[in-house]
Order: C-alpha cells, then structure tokens, then sequence
C-alpha cells in the first residue's frame, strides 16, 4: 500500500474500535495527520539536524553541493521563500532559513526598531523560530489541501490513471520545512542565560544555533565598530550550553555554528585567565597591545601588568575600561578562534570579514584546515558590502596587477553607473554571479547566508508601489506593477484568502459538519477570478 493508503487503513482500525464514532472518515483524518506531519518543535529540530547532517557530508565529498539561505523577519516572507523555490526548482534541497538578529532588534521588537546590539527581548528569537515554522507547516497543508481536492475530483470524473498520478504526488510529497539557522547573538547574558534560550529555540524548531564570541552586554553588528571579543574560556563555555541544551531535548546531531568577530574587533573587556606559558589564555594575552616593562617604576597607579609571551607587559586601557589588541592581529586571532571553537564542540565556522573577498577567506581557511582538515564555513554574504563596488575594485587591482591599462577607469568612483556597461563592470558581475559557487569550491564555505535581503525587498518594493500608486499611474501602479505580474509569473498570494488558508477551513467544515458546512469559497467568491 501506499503511504497515503497506509495512513487510512491505520484510522479505519482506530475510528473502527471506538463506538460511536461513525461520523469520523478514516480519510479525512488522514489528511488531517498529513497535513501537519509535524506535531512539536522538537519533531522539526529533530528532523532537520538530520537534513542538515546528510548536506554537511554532501558537501564534504563534493563541495559543488553548497547550502544556501536569505534571513527572514516573518513567518509569511518565510514561507513564500519555500514556496517560490518549490515553484521555480522543485525541491527545496540544500535551501534553508537564517533567523537574523539584527531583523529581530530592527522590526520584531515591541521597544521598536533597535540597532543590532541585544537590546531586543531574547524571547523574541525563539517566538520567530515557532512563527517560521507555522508557516511553513500551513504551506504544507496547503498544498496537500490542493492535491486531495484535485484527488477527489479524478474519483468523482471515474479518472483512475489521474487519480493515481495524484497519489503518487501525495505519497512522495516534500516538505516546505527546513533547516533553520538561528541567531543568538552573545548568548544573551552568562552561559546559563546561553542555556535557558538555546532551549527555548530547539524547542521552537531550531537544529542549529549560530554564537558569536563578543561581550554579551557589549555586542555590536558585526559590520560595525566597536566590537569587544571575551576570552576563549568564556566563549567555550557558551558553546557547551548550547551543546547540553541540545542534548537535554534529545537532539543529539544538532549544529552549532561558531562565529569569530576577530577581524574587525580590535577591543577585549578582560584578560584571560592562564596558568601556564602557552595555555589558551596566555595565548588569547599574547595579541593585547601594551609595553613591555622591566620593574614597578614603569607602573602608574591603576596600571594593570599580565605577563605574557614571558615578560612583563602593560596593556594599553582605554578610558572605557577595555583592553586594546595589537594592530594587524585579526587574523591571527581568527584562525587561533575557529581552531579552538572546532576542537571544542562546534560543527561549523563563521568568519565575519568586512568585504566579499574569495582570497582573504581562503587565506584563513587554509590555516586552520592545516589544524581541523575538515573545517567549513557558514558566510555572511552581507547587504552590508557595497558588491558592486567591491567586485569592481577587486577587478581594477587585478588587472592593474597584470598590467593590463586601467587608465579608463576611476578606482573611488566605479560605483557609478557609467560604468555599467563596460568590460571591467562586466567582469566584476561575472565574479559577483559564481561568488558562491567559487567560495565553496576555494575556501571552504559550506553554507551562504544574506542576513537582510527580504528587509531591503520589502523597502524597495514599497518604495516602488508608493512612486506609483500614489503618483500619475494611480490604481494601475498597483495593477502593472504587482498583481498582474502575481497572475503571470504564478506567485501563489494572488490568491490570498487560499493562502490565509481559507480552502483548508473549508475542507476542515466539510470534516466537521458534512452537508450542513457553510464554505466560503463558492461561486461567489472573488478569487475564482484567478
């Protein structure tokens, strides 16, 4: 039997050994069960740690076989994503979810709109992991509501072969649920506090958290400045919470992603503990500027003296309190950060760089592969990068560098749009266009990420749709220039009372009531215009 027909035939003994309960179709519930393949959280996190596994491997002997996802800030901008990519690819393989927190401090925080620094409510994240998922299950439903109906008509029409190839689609159907990657910033507070809220997140669905190693109560975007990185031990510890939350919910292959703000983090708020020369923390105290001294004359009052590297040094201290690293360290200290992260407990790197470089990433990567072979990346692909700009600048240099005459062009000013059309803008769209695919390739990157892009659609689209609808089109900016191209490019929403799930409360009334339902999609229903 089929998985369709399994399911009814398990209900008819159930409904079947229960008196009193004939009005129950052992069909209809079925349906019911299929359409909500997921009860818990837990269910999905269980589910997709194993997705998220079987693609890690995938990539490991073949690194064509990259991951990818665009950040979402609402349970429906999720789900038309899954839709749309069903639609256009159909499969939603190696395609995922990124739960940002700069989309939570910016738009789902009941203080208002917040700059990135975890000012918002931490609750906010795992209620965004439940919401996505909501979503994606009701698209799930959706689309199976649409193949039972379109069963039913191939039963009521005598269309056996129909009927059957509908079956089949029911009974091979793929899931719109997906891995999520979920944000959570510092860790919102000491590792307990990492603890409490990693839990709170695999519960909502998350099978992989992303943990960056800045001062909680000091943390910034990471393409902003300012940053204050903690101590290996500190950051560690945070991983390990994270690991035992997963383990306590019995998600024993979820993922955790390490991320380093090394780079571009030029400040720490402590020294590190350490108790031998060359232990982790004399490491971690070797990067921090200062002076060497030789005796107490060279320390003023309030001074602070570690010795590191085997002498006596003075840190330098800012007026804040903070500790400042030694210029040009950054990449030392990334690549001692992610060794020390994969060797103790994370699954995946995040490297924060502050331009879309394939040859710096690779520099850092070839590094710590020397340590941790099998290391790879998760990579902001950030709306914080002029692409354009950078690209373009990244081919001035390299042909400049191979003496090809680049007096055409003005390095500062390549933003412009005259040059759009020319080879060198050309070139740099070709590179933009394979960035991913040879990232993945070169430098290890497994999964790419664009933090904020349906923040910065939904702003353009409406910044669109003002200009003209309140402009001299009028109604028929709305008409041209959204729903006729819903109609024609099949964007499922031009239906929207089918995609608040109206036909599924339909079918639901039909379950309930039989003949006496009062349905609301009839004949007069408008959207039979579609």
């Amino acid at each position: 039997m089929t998985a369709y027909q399994d399911q009814i035939a398990a209900l008819e003994q159930v409904v079947g050994s229960n008196q009193g309960w004939n009005a129950i179709s052992p069909e209809y519930a079925a349906r019911m069960r299929l359409q909500n393949r997921f009860n818990t959280g837990l269910d999905i996190a269980k589910y997709t740690a194993k997705v998220m596994r079987a693609d890690m491997a995938a990539y490991d002997a073949d690194s064509s076989q990259y991951t990818q996802s665009l950040g979402c800030w609402h349970g429906f901008i999720g789900q038309q994503k899954l839709i749309a990519i069903k639609k256009h690819f159909g499969t939603t393989k190696r395609k995922y979810l990124y739960l940002s927190g700069w989309m939570i401090a910016a738009l789902r925080s009941e203080f208002g709109p917040l700059p990135d620094q975890s000012m918002h409510e931490k609750t906010s994240v795992p209620a965004l992991i439940a919401e996505l998922y909501t979503f994606l299950k009701q698209a799930d439903a959706r689309e199976l509501g649409g193949l039972f109906r379109e069963l039913d008509a191939a039963r009521a029409a005598g269309d056996s072969a129909k009927a059957a190839a509908v079956q089949s689609k029911i009974d091979n159907f793929e899931t719109h649920v997906v891995p999520i990657i979920a944000d959570i910033d510092a860790g919102f507070g000491n590792e307990e506090a990492t603890y409490l809220l990693a839990k709170k997140m695999i519960e909502a669905g998350a099978c992989a958290i992303q943990i960056e190693n800045q001062v909680s109560d000091e943390k910034q975007c990471g393409h902003q400045d300012g940053k204050v990185t903690v101590p290996h031990a500190d950051f560690l510890a945070k991983i390990n919470a994270v690991r035992y939350a997963f383990l306590e919910l019995g998600v024993d292959d979820g993922v955790i992603v390490a991320r380093t703000d090394s780079l571009g983090a030029g400040l720490t708020k402590q020294i590190a503990v350490t108790k031998a020369p060359g232990d982790l923390g004399d490491k971690y105290n070797s990067f921090l500027d200062g002076d060497y001294i030789s005796s107490a004359d060279d320390i003023a009052n309030g001074d602070v003296v570690v010795k590191a590297n085997g002498k006596l040094l003075k840190p330098k201290r800012l007026a804040s309190g903070l500790f400042q690293f030694k210029p040009g360290s950054g990449v030392d200290r990334v690549v001692l950060d992610c060794i020390t992260s994969l060797q103790n407990g994370a699954d995946l790197l995040w490297i924060e760089t502050e331009k879309p470089h394939i040859g710096q990433i690779k520099e850092m990567v070839d590094r710590i592969r020397e340590v941790v072979p099998g290391a790879k990346l998760v990579y902001n692909n950030s709306p914080s990068f002029n692409w354009t700009l950078n690209f373009r600048q990244q081919v001035f240099d390299a042909w400049k560098a191979a003496g090809k005459d680049v007096s055409a062009y003005d390095r500062a000013a390549l933003m412009s749009a005259e040059y759009d059309t020319t080879e060198l803008a050309l070139e740099a769209d070709k590179r933009i266009q394979t960035f991913q695919a040879d990232a993945a390739r070169e430098a290890g990157i497994f999964h790419h990420l664009i933090t904020l892009p349906t923040y910065h659609t939904a702003a353009l689209s409406t910044d669109n749709l003002a200009k003209e609808y309140f402009g001299a089109a009028g109604m028929l900016g709305y008409v041209a220039g959204v729903q006729r191209k819903e109609i024609r490019q099949g964007i499922a929403c031009v239906k929207h009372q089918n995609m608040s799930g109206s036909d599924i409360g339909d079918d639901h009334k039909e379950y309930f009531s039989g003949e006496a339902a009062l349905k609301a999609g009839g004949a007069h229903n408008t959207m039979n215009q579609f």
